[in-house]
């Protein structure tokens, strides 16, 4: 048997050393879910959600400026097409690089680097001259947009309280469909004004302030156990437990929770265990999908109607608006809904729609402006509310140890989609395909549905450790 020495002490077997930081993690998982959700829970979520908000305002800038630097820089369909992809390429290297880092350092410190890291790419966009220097830097926010969603879902899904989670998960994920919205508003009433750069630098200034109040977070109870630090996840508990009884609430009497097995860090060879591999598959399968469909449909369609219906710039961001009023309706919908419907129902329906309406826009030949701003708001109803679920659903299907490195693979799944998705697109507006192109988008919606009514589990109120030991 392994023994771990230090100097002066007595060497401990390796064997009870996970035996004890799995029993710790049980403890400590047993008092997060006693906690009732209280200010402390508003806190961490509005303060982890700050960074969130200015995601999304970040995201959806490229969309709707792309009208704008698409005529003054003179880029192609193509062009467009890869200026988009080049920010998917970059969350793609951030979500796998630092879904690892997360695992060994923590979630509130990898958090913050990544906040650092988007904001500064986002605040250099505003002063790009043209297509090439615009793709890099849309790299480099992509790189820390990436990376921060992922660690930030693990760490809001490992302190709510089972009971509740959904709706609390996806309420903090519903900052990121209020930051769209805002954007929606803020672009279409800054860019005519004060020019596309303006929308960069409203985006990415709050983040850098945001980073201050990050330092007040602790780090995750439930990490800091995984990892074997047992005094500092107590303290951690301890003082939210403190901050919490402080405001007036009462703390029930914590239940068991069985321990899992392992300790430490997984690898990403474990998505792939028995126990696991179905889940990936299926979970991969979503993220691909949403990943094809949702965001390069969403920053294209201000470019659509702009160019394929000659629309005036004003009544495209008018569409645009109304899009982002649609995706924050349906994200506020399934927040309040999915811990009801539980996540399978959710999932299932939601692709069916997004199907539904897609293969009826490819049938009818995508003919005018107003028949695909019908329809894509249908689809844009159902896949982007799951845009959001994925956060929710994909933190319970891993264990603490895997957790942040799991969704962030899976994330960059859906960015390899998006990379791929927006060439296609563009392909389909130079060549008078655009009728084929949702029709195939509506077959890929119809499949994600088929496999998720058949194959998904259900996660609704388990505790994260049942659910993924």
């Amino acid at each position: 048997m392994a023994e771990i020495a230090t100097p002066g002490a007595v060497p401990v077997p390796a064997d009870a050393q996970v035996l004890t930081a799995t029993g710790a993690s049980a403890t400590v998982a047993a008092r997060m879910e006693a906690l009732p959700l209280s200010r402390w829970h508003l806190k961490a979520r509005v303060i982890v959600g700050s960074a969130t908000f200015f995601d999304a305002v970040d995201t959806v800038a490229i969309g709707l400026v792309l009208p704008v630097i698409g005529q003054a820089w003179h880029m192609t369909p193509e062009q467009i097409g890869w200026l988009i992809s080049g920010g998917f390429l970059g969350q793609f290297i951030g979500a796998i690089g630092f879904g690892q880092l997360a695992e060994r350092i923590g979630r509130i410190s990898t958090i913050m680097i990544t906040t650092a890291i988007f904001a500064l790419g986002g605040l250099a966009s505003a002063f790009a001259t043209g297509f090439a220097s615009m793709i890099v830097l849309r790299m480099l926010q992509g790189l820390g947009l990436g990376a921060e969603v992922p660690v930030a879902a693990a760490y809001i899904n490992e302190i709510a309280p089972a009971s509740r989670r959904g709706s609390f998960v996806l309420l903090y994920e519903f900052i990121f469909a209020v930051g769209i919205v805002v954007a929606g508003f803020v672009g279409r009433w800054v860019i005519p004004t004060w020019g596309w750069q303006s929308l960069f630098l409203i985006g990415s200034i709050p983040p850098l302030i945001a980073l201050v109040f990050m330092r007040m977070l602790p780090e995750s109870p439930r990490w800091l156990a995984r990892r074997g630090r047992t005094a500092e996840a107590e303290a951690a508990v301890s003082r939210i437990e403190r901050e919490i009884t402080a405001s007036g609430k009462m703390i029930g009497a914590p239940q068991p929770v069985v321990p899992s097995g392992r300790a430490g860090s997984g690898t990403w060879a474990e998505l792939f265990s028995d126990q696991y591999r179905n889940r990936t598959q299926l979970i991969w399968t979503i993220w691909i999908t949403v990943g094809f469909i949702s965001w390069p449909l969403t920053i294209w369609l201000p470019t659509i109607y702009r160019n394929v219906f000659k629309v005036s710039l004003e009544q495209a961001l008018n569409y645009g608006l109304i899009n982002n009023v649609i995706i924050l309706i349906a994200t506020l919908s399934c927040a309040l809904l999915i811990d009801r419907t539980g996540r399978k129902a959710w999932f299932t329906g939601a692709f069916a729609l997004a199907a539904f309406s897609l293969c009826l826009l490819g049938y009818l030949g995508a003919s005018s402006a107003n028949t695909v701003f019908i329809l894509t708001g249908l689809t844009l109803f159902g896949i982007t509310s799951l845009n959001l679920a994925i956060y929710l659903y994909t933190p319970e299907l891993y264990p603490t140890r895997l957790r942040a490195q799991g969704v962030g693979i899976a994330l960059a799944w859906s960015r390899v989609a998006g990379m791929i998705a927006p060439p296609v697109i563009g392909w389909g507006m130079s060549n008078d395909g655009l009728a084929a192109v949702f029709a195939g988008l509506g077959v890929i919606a119809l499949l994600a549905a088929l496999a998720t009514g058949f194959f998904a589990i259900e996660t609704r109120q388990r505790v994260l450790e049942e659910v993924s030991p």
